[in-house]
């Protein structure tokens, strides 16, 4: 969730002594006092009191002034009826939730019900996750409302829409330790949940949680909102997924004010169990950067990388397929099939793509219609995306029966029946108004009463002009121009010279009808009317009413059309954005030559060749040969059978933690149902896949970086199992040398003892080698290094063995630690390779690391040298033999002949604390 916690509004005076306009400000306010209240008023939305002043602030609007009120002035802001969303979509950003109040009368209606001030209500009540205008909205990203329902046994019941689109999901998470992974692969636009639930769920700290109560009968208000008696025909639900479910449906029926009709656009809910779903847990999901990268962007995150869609709806279904691969062999081959025939074909990959090209978001056009929240362009974009969907159909059907499963069932679906499309491109003009109000909806032809109507109206217009001349030569003012204003209708506007000369004597002829009335006086000019212009204004207005009327009611005629037929439009659409998913991935894979994974059901293999990480390629590509850019040296991989673990070593910088990443997210593309960026990928499909690659702390729940790593670690060693893969790095860093290498050992012998996972395992610790021996499925690999002519260079490849040194001064002179440091810190490291070869006595071990002993110029990059040192030789150096008692020093000389022990290493000796 990126939105920020609601910003604290002012308080509300007291509501005695307001003028009637501004009685219904307090009424409305007192209804929503946590919401900023849009206030219409003619051609503005109004602000007051500390609603102005919060949204002048946040929206950099100037801060007036409006009456008094029980002697205060009244603070005021406002921004523009048609231009309101712009501002809507950027205080939804700040966090502000905001009550629309309307007008819901003309001022002619209040005048015929003796009314001195027009109805108002609150009409709806916008929040990030129940928007549906386009400005306020993502176009490639769904805008998840989720709720949360507790369950019996610490179970959370989980349910989220989509209220631009109708999709409607649930879940049950067997744990509240669930949820983070579940926040993560929605990243939900609003959460709502019970005040007692969001109080004990660690995940939600630090959350902006709305806070909702389950209904009492959530069973029947779910069945009531589908017009059904049961939910036994949806599927089988928790009590708790049927509770968020009935949280969320009551919470947008609140906000929308719309009544039943609010709902009917939504799906039914669909119940979406973890069979069939590659788990993933928040940890893994951040590290591996599917969505959005760490920094927060969607550039640099797999998402940016391979998303090639044309389409919004295309954008959002690749994006819920990355967060939330398949784990089932059936579903993964079909998607793979249908990428095979649109990567086989040029030609009807590139129809496909023509055809999508441009198409606009059916979905949520058609979300909007059933809000009756339309604009014209809304009724065009069903228009033009079935048309679209049509063209889509054809380039499909032109392949023949070889086209495979999936793209017959879309092509299928791409022509629904009804079909509104040929009606609404009879009825809708080419190019649309932005508004209902505004006319030229309604293209001629379509409607005889309205063609009619336009015509009075436009003969009416050639009346007006007949008139301006008739008043010109009548008035003696050749410059007289007849104009229409929004106030007082059709108006003659004179010159101020000859409008005084008007004022002071009626000018020959002009007696009767034409006789002039002064209306207004300006800068530089008058406004008259007279007896025949009026009549004439009333004409023409009445013609242009009727009009405006006959169209509104063709839209609303379009909008029922498109109502009955919305199931096989939403078909239509949600086949068009499988249909611009598959395609977009068969252009990635011919792009960029990925290869078609090999799925294997029943054996957990793993052996990617020439492997690729797919965001860092794109960054490399992009940069070229700038600054370090260059082509992307790929890696094999081969965590099949027998080598299910990989101990991979090398220095930083040196591409481990990309090595790591890229074959976890080969193993997401290929679930997702996309290609893989290799030349050859053979998988054993994954059920849990776990990354922890990188360093990272949790100050606002204080844990420290070591912490967080364990927490992590832990979460593997409890979860994983034969079918998992496991990505770690650096493993038992954050702590002391011992500490941490006793941990990495135990971790890795769990994993590959216990869980038995496929697993990469990433080290600085060199002593963990010796388990290669011990370990009959570990394999060592290290990523290579050579030195020339002082220099070290990484080759970023991956070859078989472990790695003699870590060129850890290298790595900290690239970042430019000071020279004086890097001496010392080279003279240093010689003395302890030396302690630990046993050539220097502890007793000169002092004088040997003294300051006094670093050298006064910089050795030359070859003399900065690193080493390794057996454990027995360190855990000697510590000791001190006169601080010893007779008993302690028998168990230190067997710790150290244990260590010692060539014929038997056992771990849990060697890794004994130093006494």
């Amino acid at each position: 969730m990126d939105s920020p916690p609601a910003p604290a509004l002012g308080p509300v005076p007291p509501a005695e002594g307001a003028s009637p306009a501004m009685a219904q400000w307090f009424a409305a306010k007192a209804q929503h006092p946590d919401a900023l209240l849009f206030f219409r008023m003619g051609d503005f939305f109004e602000l007051f009191f500390a609603d102005a002043e919060a949204a002048s602030e946040a929206l950099g609007l100037a801060l007036s002034f409006r009456g008094e009120h029980r002697g205060q002035r009244v603070p005021m802001c406002g921004v523009p009826a048609h231009a309101h969303e712009a501002h809507l979509a950027r205080l939804i950003r700040r966090g502000f939730r905001v009550a629309v109040c309307e007008q819901m009368e003309t001022p002619e209606e209040a005048k015929k019900r003796k009314a001195s001030t027009l109805r108002r209500e609150v009409v709806r009540l916008v929040t990030p996750g129940t928007v549906t205008e386009d400005a306020l909205l993502e176009a490639a990203r769904p805008a998840w409302l989720l709720a949360l329902a507790p369950g019996e046994g610490g179970a959370v019941g989980a349910a989220w829409l989509d209220v631009s689109t109708g999709a409607f999901e649930t879940e049950s998470l067997p744990a509240a330790a669930d949820l983070p992974g579940l926040l993560a692969r929605l990243e939900p636009a609003e959460l709502l949940a019970p005040p007692d639930l969001a109080a004990v769920l660690p995940a939600l700290a630090g959350e902006r949680a709305t806070e909702a109560v389950p209904p009492r009968d959530a069973p029947g208000l779910v069945a009531a909102a589908y017009g059904v008696a049961t939910l036994d025909g949806f599927g089988a639900y928790t009590a708790a997924e049927v509770s968020a479910a009935a949280m969320a449906l009551d919470y947008v029926r609140t906000t929308q004010r719309g009544g039943p009709e609010a709902l009917a656009h939504l799906s039914r809910p669909m119940p979406r169990g973890t069979k069939g779903v590659l788990q993933m847990d928040a940890a893994t999901r951040r590290s591996l950067e599917i969505l959005r990268s760490e920094r927060g962007d969607t550039r640099d995150c797999l998402l940016g990388a391979v998303d090639r869609t044309l389409t919004a709806a295309g954008g959002r279904e690749l994006a819920s397929r990355l967060a939330c691969p398949l784990a089932e062999a059936g579903p993964v081959l079909a998607r793979h099939d249908a990428v095979a025939a649109l990567l086989a074909s040029a030609p009807l990959r590139t129809a496909v793509r023509d055809a999508l090209r441009g198409a606009p978001d059916m979905a949520r056009a058609l979300g909007r219609l059933s809000l009756d929240r339309f604009a014209p362009r809304d009724l065009a974009a069903i228009r033009d995306g079935l048309g679209r969907a049509a063209a889509g159909a054809a380039a499909l059907e032109a392949a023949g029966p070889a086209l495979p499963p999936l793209l017959r069932e879309a092509a299928a679906a791409l022509r629904p029946e009804p079909d509104p499309a040929p009606e609404l491109g009879r009825a809708l003009v080419e190019t649309l108004p932005a508004r209902l109000d505004d006319p030229g909806l309604v293209a001629a032809g379509y409607d005889g009463q309205l063609d009619g109507l336009r015509r009075l109206r436009d003969d009416a217009r050639g009346a007006i002009a007949a008139m301006q001349l008739d008043l010109a030569q009548a008035w003696g003012v050749a410059s007289l121009k007849v104009r229409h204003h929004q106030q007082f209708g059709y108006l003659a506007e004179v010159p101020a010279a000859a409008g005084e000369k008007l004022l002071r004597e009626a000018p020959k002829g002009a007696a009767g009808p034409l006789a002039p009335v002064h209306r207004q006086t300006m800068a530089n000019g008058h406004r008259f009317t007279c007896a025949a212009l009026a009549d004439l204004d009333r004409k023409l207005a009445e013609a242009g009413d009727a009009a405006a009327k006959r169209e509104r009611q063709i839209a609303r005629h379009l909008r029922g059309l498109c109502l009955g037929a919305a199931a096989g439009i939403g078909g239509a659409a949600a086949a068009l954005a499988e249909v611009d998913v598959h395609a977009a991935a068969a252009a990635l894979a011919a792009e960029g030559g990925w290869c078609r994974p090999e799925i294997v059901e029943d054996r957990p293999d793993f052996a990617v060749t020439a492997g690729r990480h797919p965001v860092v390629a794109a960054a490399l590509a992009r940069a070229g040969t700038k600054a370090g850019g260059g082509a992307f040296v790929p890696n094999d991989c081969d965590l099949s059978p027998g080598r299910r673990v990989c101990l991979l070593t090398g220095p930083n910088m040196a591409g481990k933690s990309t090595f790591l990443r890229q074959n976890a997210l080969v193993a997401v593309l290929a679930q997702t149902g996309m290609f893989a960026p290799a030349e050859s990928a053979r998988l054993g499909l994954v059920d849990r896949l776990f990354s922890r690659v990188g360093a990272a702390d949790d100050i606002a729940g204080g844990r420290s970086t070591f912490m967080v790593e364990m927490a992590e670690t832990a979460a593997i060693l409890n979860q994983a199992g034969p079918r998992s893969l496991v990505v770690l790095d650096e493993v038992g860093r954050g702590t002391a040398t011992w500490d941490g290498l006793a941990v990495a050992w135990a971790v890795l012998e769990a994993l590959h003892d216990r869980l038995r996972c496929r697993t990469i395992f990433a080290t600085h610790f060199h002593e963990l080698t010796a388990l290669a021996g011990r370990l009959p499925e570990l394999s060592l690999s290290t990523m290579r290094v050579r030195e020339w002519r002082g220099q070290v260079v990484f080759l970023h490849s991956v070859g078989a063995g472990a790695a003699e040194r870590s060129w850890g001064l290298h790595v900290a002179r690239l970042a430019g630690v000071p020279k004086a440091v890097l001496a010392r810190a080279g003279a240093v490291l010689e003395a302890l390779e030396e302690r630990a070869r046993g050539l220097e006595p502890l007793s000169e071990e002092l004088p040997l690391l003294s300051r006094a002993a670093a050298p006064a110029v910089e050795p030359e990059p070859e003399e900065v040298s690193e080493g390794r040192h057996h454990p027995a030789l360190e855990a000697l150096a510590v000791l001190d033999p006169d601080a010893l008692s007779p008993r302690e020093a028998q168990e230190a000389l067997y710790r150290l002949r244990s260590m010692l022990d060539d014929a038997v290493f056992a771990p849990q000796h060697a890794l004994s604390s130093p006494g």
